[in-house]
């Protein structure tokens, strides 16, 4: 019978239904915490400190890419791929901080040096080298 059917009897609606919010709630939460961890940065005072530079590292995350097809009816796939740059540092207390920063300010510092690390909360600001 039609009507019992899971598909069409409700149950399908149902759980597409509770699917949905749950996946609009992962969105509505992670929102929240990033602006939430944006706002508290903010509110963090700037620092300046002396510090080593005692680690760096790269996260490079692929994805695959799928082409359903083009006006000419090409069909095939691409992919992209990312680099996050990290970077530790030691201030004197013995405490590390590591912080995400851009390309061209990964390869501007080296393991090793020393100089006077700026940030704000979980912000990296800069590294002034002396």
């Amino acid at each position: 019978m039609i009507g019992n059917s899971f598909f069409f009897g409700g149950g399908f609606e149902v759980l597409f239904f509770m699917m949905f919010i749950l996946v609009f709630g992962v969105i509505i939460v992670n929102i929240i915490k990033g602006i939430g961890q944006w706002n508290k940065n903010n509110q963090s005072p700037r620092l300046t400190v002396l510090s080593k530079v005692v680690s760096k590292r790269t996260a490079v995350s692929h994805e695959h890419h799928h082409n359903a097809g083009d006006i000419t009816g090409a069909h095939g796939s691409y992919m992209t791929t990312s680099t996050t740059y990290y970077a530790t540092f030691q201030v004197g207390s013995g405490d590390r901080l590591e912080f995400q920063i851009n390309g061209s300010e990964y390869g501007r510092l080296a393991e090793g040096d020393n100089g006077r690390l700026s940030f704000q909360g979980t912000r990296y600001i800069g590294f002034e080298r002396q």
